[in-house]
């Protein structure tokens, strides 16, 4: 009797550490080309959720920034945090300031014909889903 409760304790802690990752992480697929080349249409990326230790240079998801009731998540790289300078591709979209302000982000594509920053403004923090952590093997067909 003590094997069959050892064995469903066991059980019970590895669906618990199961549900415990899903909460921590998933899986995106990249639409579109605005990542390109780092990130290809159908790239699979696994997500870090809730940003965490968000740096310059960093891949993250978000909610775009439009007005509209329908939510649609972005894949961006972090350009310019809180206290950094506003790259100058950026200025005109955010009324010429200088630095980015606190809860803010500036966010860029790879790609020259991204949909970004250079449109939205600054990007509150708040809005990052997660941190992009690797890409994905492509699934076999």
């Amino acid at each position: 009797m003590s094997r069959l409760i050892a064995g469903l304790g066991g059980a019970a802690a590895g669906l618990a550490g199961l549900a415990w990752l899903r909460h921590r992480l998933l899986v995106v697929t990249v639409t579109g080309t605005s990542m390109q080349p780092a990130f290809q249409p159908g790239d699979r990326v696994l997500v870090r959720r809730a940003a965490g230790r968000v740096r310059v240079g960093a891949v993250l998801i978000f909610a775009e920034p439009r007005p509209g009731p329908a939510e649609s998540w972005v894949v961006k790289r972090v350009a310019a945090m809180a206290g950094d300078a506003v790259p100058a591709g950026v200025r005109p979209a955010v009324d010429g300031a200088a630095t980015v302000p606190p809860g803010m982000l500036v966010m860029l594509g790879d790609g020259t014909r991204s949909r970004d920053s250079r449109q939205w403004g600054f990007v509150p923090a708040s809005q990052v889903l997660g941190v992009a952590v690797r890409r994905l093997p492509r699934r076999a067909r």
